[in-house]
């Protein structure tokens, strides 16, 4: 479906980065550098699950669904950005913004209900060891990873369609690198209470209801461990949750440090948005590989293979 535009707004600009000019050469040098080993990472860490079988299990297959929504949260932003920075055009297209803002906000969501999703995998892993293959069998795996994309969707769809009823003001600068929704809800020139009502309640209960499903697996798998704490038992438990734990941390520890101690609210949502879009999709791979046995042995296998085929 093609946004009506109410108001007659042909174009938005992106304001960017509040960065002076004479530093758009480095930082455009240092963004494409993380979205170049974004994309690759993250596709190197999707080729190598989807390869070797012995990551055929719950925890690779949705951390594969991660990293696609890693690239896909990075391309939606980060390419149009860096050709902003390029060519001094900060145009968008209605059309355009409005449709980046949707697939921003579907690739966000996904993100942190995938985390969710896998904080409980974590916590059947470490609390119903011998029941994991029974309870995270393939059905319940499909069926969380599916439902997160329909829900994903449908918060993204709900949000645009109370966006494109709005009218905007003659000033169409976005005060930031891409179409964040907070940002044009500030630019409409129409009553936003339904908006901020929606985003309040639908949108708090997103962010609450997962953070408070990962705190509780966590917790519980805590008790599990300390009831009989070995330095075993410990070593078996980090090694089994210390990627996600640390991801989750990032994630939700970069908002939170961000929104307290960031002076002014429009640099708060443009150092959050760069963390997310840019920062922690970069570093995943990186967290799941360093310390993971089975993904070391899995691109050891590929390097082999290439070997070989020479």
């Amino acid at each position: 479906m093609r946004p009506e535009n109410q108001s007659g707004v042909s174009q938005f600009l992106l304001r960017g980065l509040p960065i002076q000019p004479e530093q758009e050469g480095m930082f455009f040098a240092l963004f494409l550098g993380m979205y170049l080993t974004t994309v690759l990472g993250n596709l190197l860490l999707i080729l190598l699950i989807r390869l070797d079988a012995r990551l055929h299990t719950p925890m690779y297959f949705f951390l594969s669904h991660l990293a696609f929504s890693d690239i896909s949260v990075s391309s939606v932003t980060v390419p149009k950005m860096l050709m902003n920075m390029l060519t001094q055009d900060h145009a968008i297209p209605y059309a355009g913004c409005i449709s980046q803002l949707y697939f921003f906000i579907v690739f966000v969501c996904i993100d942190n209900l995938l985390l969710t999703v896998m904080a409980y995998d974590r916590y059947v892993a470490v609390c119903h060891p011998l029941h994991y293959a029974t309870i995270m069998r393939e059905e319940l795996c499909m069926l969380l990873v599916a439902g997160s994309w329909i829900f994903s969707f449908v918060h993204a769809l709900l949000h645009t369609l109370l966006l494109v009823r709005l009218s905007f003001c003659a000033d169409s600068n976005i005060n930031h690198f891409f179409c964040d929704l907070t940002a044009l809800l500030k630019l409409s020139c129409s009553n936003i209470s339904l908006n901020e009502l929606v985003i309040f309640i639908e949108g708090g209960i997103l962010f609450i209801l997962p953070l408070a499903s990962v705190l509780g697996s966590y917790v519980r798998i805590a008790i599990i461990i300390l009831r009989f704490p070995t330095t075993k038992r410990l070593l078996k438990a980090f090694s089994t949750c210390g990627s996600h734990l640390f991801v989750v941390s990032l994630y939700y520890g970069t908002l939170a440090i961000v929104y307290l101690f960031s002076s002014s609210w429009d640099s708060k949502d443009i150092i959050a948005s760069v963390m997310y879009t840019i920062v922690t999709p970069m570093l995943n791979p990186f967290i799941y590989s360093l310390r993971n046995k089975d993904i070391k042995q899995a691109l050891e296998m590929i390097v082999n293979r290439a070997h070989f085929l020479k």
